[in-house]
């Protein structure tokens, strides 16, 4: 069944998406997707070769934010809320579930079921491929886990060294770009530093585990003044080069059990009712 039969019009998309910037920027999506190129297995990286051919985890990453840019209704509407969730303070994901239009959660597990169905296109697997790599590294930024208050904290100006911006596009770009490193550099880096204990504990396929972790990371990162600077960086530093290496590591541990071929394809729990 083509992915586009069941995507849903996302009417709410514009009032909840964090969408005047993109999750972790062009850099940080490119550090998970490599780090996850180095711990897939033998199943899971002949089915991404498969589906991708000599296209990396890397290079597919920014598909979908690169796709953004299309005008028509199904890039600039359908897809638009499937970049991240919404989570109020005080509650679960699980506790709240997705709106009518879908959300990350909803769209990684249909997206799941196209990569394993046999009889998808090789067309509506690409792009399922495509977005899964993205969407794991999106659950990893904590604003794309909002609180549903402030789109993904882009409606929260600050300033960045002097330049005006908002808390969203600080997190997804800013952050990452003052390391002043390529993403493979970076990739080097983090890599080198990923314990084979921190290895085992971060291999959790779960989105609700991720989700989890984004919210209580993103309540503690509201800045008490607007003006950041040196000290913000500092505060925040390791949380970024945490939340990529876990990224990676995380969506490589997605994809391995994606394409084994005797497990059922990963799911989040349903809404509680």
């Amino acid at each position: 069944m083509p992915f586009r039969a069941f995507a849903m019009f996302a009417t709410l998309a514009a009032a909840l998406a964090p969408s005047t910037a993109l999750a972790w920027g062009k850099e940080g999506h490119r550090v998970i997707g490599a780090i996850a190129q180095q711990h897939l297995d033998a199943r899971a990286e002949a089915g991404v070769h498969q589906i991708l051919g000599t296209e990396t985890l890397a290079e597919a990453s920014n598909w979908p934010d690169f796709m953004r840019s299309d005008p028509s209704e199904f890039w600039q509407k359908t897809a638009s809320p499937w970049h991240y969730v919404t989570v109020p303070a005080g509650k679960t994901y699980a506790e709240v579930g997705a709106p009518p239009e879908g959300d990350a959660v909803t769209a990684l597990k249909r997206f799941a079921a196209t990569v394993r169905d046999p009889k998808a296109s090789l067309a509506d697997k690409q792009l399922a491929l495509r977005f899964i790599v993205h969407i794991v590294g999106d659950l990893h930024q904590p604003l794309h886990v909002g609180n549903g208050t402030d789109k993904g904290g882009n409606d929260v100006r600050v300033t960045f060294f002097g330049r005006s911006t908002n808390l969203h596009a600080v997190w997804d770009s800013a952050l990452v770009d003052d390391e002043e490193l390529s993403y493979t550099e970076l990739t080097v880096w983090l890599s080198a530093r990923i314990t084979p204990e921190q290895l085992t504990a971060w291999s959790t396929p779960d989105p609700l585990v991720w989700i989890g972790e984004s919210a209580a990371i993103r309540d503690t990162i509201y800045p008490e003044a607007p003006a950041l600077s040196y000290a913000y960086v500092f505060k925040t530093k390791a949380i970024v080069e945490q939340r990529l290496a876990q990224g990676g590591v995380r969506l490589a541990a997605y994809l391995n059990q994606l394409f084994a071929s005797d497990t059922p394809a990963p799911a989040p729990a349903t809404r509680k009712r």
